[in-house]
């Protein structure tokens, strides 16, 4: 099975990103996305940038 990262058609709250990694990670949504607002509060919004650049560049599924 070859796995791809894309954009999650079904664990969507924004953009499906951080249920895109979810699932190729195979690990919960929500602890990819409370990971995303961690990096983002400890980083000083740097976590915001990457996320839109992962929306852009992941392909949908």
């Amino acid at each position: 099975m070859n796995k791809k990262l894309t954009l999650s058609k079904t664990n969507v709250k924004i953009a499906g990103v951080c249920g895109g990694v979810a699932e190729y990670f195979g690990i919960d949504a929500t602890l990819v996305r409370l990971g995303v607002i961690l990096f983002t509060l400890a980083s000083i919004g740097t976590g915001i940038v990457f996320y839109l650049i992962a929306w852009a560049v992941m392909p949908r599924e």
